[in-house]
């Protein structure tokens, strides 16, 4: 008899509420314990930590449980070994229509185990919860229309008409970086109660009005609040392509590790760049009718931005758009990203004593007092003195990097693994906003089989990607020179002299540590950023892009130069003096070092997928075509201002 129940007996693993105890014990009549014992009495099962692979635990009616597929997750839970046939009829009774049991494998300390698991049934979900039903969404759109409803009944409740409409997409605009923490927090994992959910959207709503009187700021005041309408205007563009296309551009973007709102970001930064006169007219007339000085407050100016933006706001552009992204599609497999940087001053933006030169913004002094760091977060948006202690009344750099979720960005997702998507994400950047270009820095996530064996770029292809984007110009004696280094803007010798190139770190994905994804749980994510490169309006970055992935991929660079290393080696010393009087009197790249510099970018995107290529052999030899180009143009321009008694051969 007990032989034979036992071989019907069923392992069973439970991630929802079946978790407690009691619960599991009121559903079946059974318990269970994780630390059995002989005296444990006949219903009390024996049960372990276990973990189910490839799924994410989601909660879209804030009540129940539900497991759904996802390649980059995994739920944590309980194996319940040995449960009753009586037993499995009541919790089957008990899990109902929305859930299918299925066979699974979880992980436990002691090895993979076979159990049974309830798993929502994509059908019923999708029925449910409606067409746009997505598995790697439901968390995050149950959670922003929670969010919804919050500033539906907190801001002006009850009241249906257009302007109490705009009021409450205004308030959640000035709470934009606190719905993008709670999304991110708590993505995929327990749900947010009502109590924390107001407690962190309560917030008052921020004033100028004591701007208005500061004789310091009147110059730079309707800058300011030009800036504030255009930003809002892009953001809203943003917000609506999120909201009602949302299903279409995650068939178009990549997985959940990347920053979600890329491509809805680069359509709407495409909409407003595109539409010059009208945003003009736009700015002109928020300024005229409401003048800076008076009475008018940021939340005025902000529900200006969303009128214009709901009124102007055309579905068909974004279809357009979103055919045009994906005909340009060519996604790779190494998750990149891009960090902005803008200056009216140049590098004196670092320079407290010089940076207020700034015409137009004095160095982005009051970023934070127009809350510019909340309505700039779709793109990563802080200002950057370099003091390691960003914070308001500082100048500095405005920087912006999509998908960073601090200001420190040591908490980031890639933006995209497509290198076209980045080149344009960076130019619609550049157009956009109305300060000086400056530089570039350009991220690549490592591979775990990279880290720790990284090495160090030979001088000879360092100076080809100083060709490709290292800023090249004529100088006022009428030679062409590496502006970056003659400028030296990427070289420091307050903490020891160093040249500042390239730098590996390390980033997160998530809030906090307990909430860290499955990357990043187990493994550190590890990028190497390249920070060399001069930022133009009307450059073409995509070759350079592929460039540095298909070293990354061939050579593994890691850090150059820094002091330690300057330090210990006598070779790149002499390397490094070599290089700054090559940036200042360059030389023609010869054709042995441009096809070892080919060879090598050639060789890592041949093996970029497991030793195969993973963009189309085509893409391929464009990219190599193009940067075959700009440096036989690098050489030619270096050519026709060569001094006239400088030898031809040289």
């Amino acid at each position: 008899m007990l032989d034979f129940t036992a071989k019907r007996t069923t392992h069973l693993f439970v991630y929802g509420s079946l978790r407690e105890p009691s619960i599991f014990e009121s559903v079946c009549g059974f318990s269970f314990t994780l630390k059995p014992s002989e005296s444990n009495p006949w219903n009390v099962l024996t049960a372990e930590l276990a973990m189910l692979p490839d799924y994410r635990r989601v909660s879209p009616d804030n009540v129940y449980f539900y497991a759904v597929a996802d390649p980059t997750a995994k739920i944590q839970g309980f194996v319940i070994y040995d449960v009753p046939p009586s037993a499995m009829g009541g919790i089957d009774k008990y899990e109902g229509k929305h859930y299918k049991r299925e066979t699974v494998i979880v992980n436990t300390a002691h090895g993979p185990v076979e159990a049974q698991a309830y798993l929502a049934s994509a059908r019923s979900m999708k029925k449910r919860f409606g067409d746009r039903f997505h598995v790697n969404l439901i968390h995050e759109l149950w959670l922003r229309r929670r969010i919804e409803k919050f500033f539906d009944t907190h801001t002006r409740p009850g009241e249906k008409s257009p302007d109490a409409n705009i009021e409450r997409m205004a308030r959640r605009e000035l709470v934009g970086t606190t719905e993008r923490d709670l999304v991110v927090s708590h993505l995929g994992q327990d749900a947010v109660s009502d109590y924390y959910l107001e407690h962190e959207l309560s917030r008052p709503v921020p004033s100028i009005l004591p701007l208005m009187k500061d004789k310091q700021v009147l110059p730079y005041l309707d800058n300011y609040l030009a800036l504030v309408i255009k930003q809002t205007l892009l953001n809203h563009f943003e917000s609506l392509i999120h909201e009602h296309f949302r299903y279409e551009l995650n068939r178009l973007g990549p997985s959940s590790r990347y920053f979600n709102r890329t491509l809805s970001v680069l359509i709407a930064l495409r909409m407003v760049n595109s539409n010059r006169s009208a945003v003009e007219m736009i700015l002109r007339r928020g300024l005229e009718t409401m003048p800076s000085g008076g009475r008018y407050d940021l939340m005025d100016y902000i529900k200006y931005a969303i009128s214009a933006a709901e009124n102007t706001f055309d579905p068909r552009v974004v279809n357009g758009d979103m055919q045009i992204i994906y005909n340009n599609l060519h996604p790779g497999l190494v998750p990149m990203g891009a960090e902005v940087e803008f200056s009216n001053v140049g590098v004196r933006a670092i320079d407290q004593t010089l940076a207020h030169q700034d015409p137009v913004f004095d160095g982005f002094r009051y970023f934070y007092d127009f809350m510019l760091d909340v309505l700039t977060w779709r793109l990563g948006g802080y200002v950057d003195d370099h003091s390691g202690d960003p914070g308001p009344g500082k100048r500095g750099f405005f920087e912006l990097a999509p998908g960073r979720l601090n200001t420190l960005g040591e908490i980031s997702k890639p933006a995209t693994s497509d290198p076209w998507v980045l080149n344009q994400l960076i130019y619609e950047i550049t157009r956009f906003y109305p300060v000086t270009p400056h530089s570039l820095h350009l991220s690549f996530q490592l591979r775990r089989s990279q880290i720790g064996k990284q090495n160090t770029l030979p001088m000879s292809l360092v100076k080809c990607l100083f060709v490709l984007g290292g800023g090249a110009q004529v100088t006022k004696s009428g030679r062409l020179a590496v502006s970056r280094m003659i400028q030296k803007e990427i070289q420091r010798s307050d903490c020891g002299e160093e040249l500042i190139f390239a730098r590996t770190s390390k980033r997160r994905y998530k809030m906090t540590p307990d909430t860290a994804p499955s990357q990043g749980a187990k493994y550190p994510i590890y990028i190497n950023q390249y920070k060399f490169v001069r930022l133009e309006s009307r450059a073409n970055y995509e070759p350079l892009i592929m460039a540095l992935k298909g070293l990354q991929l061939s050579l593994n660079p890691g850090d150059y130069l820094t002091a330690e290393q300057l330090d210990s080696s006598r070779r790149l010393r002499n390397e490094y003096h070599d290089l700054r009087e090559w940036a200042a009197n360059p030389e023609p790249i010869s054709r042995r070092t441009k096809g070892r510099f080919l060879d090598a970018i050639y060789d890592g995107l041949m093996h970029e997928a497991h030793q195969r290529p993973y963009h189309k052999l085509h893409y391929i030899e464009w990219a190599l075509g193009a940067i075959d180009l700009q440096i036989r143009m690098f050489n030619k321009k270096l050519m026709e201002n060569a001094e006239p008694n400088v030898p031809e051969g040289l």
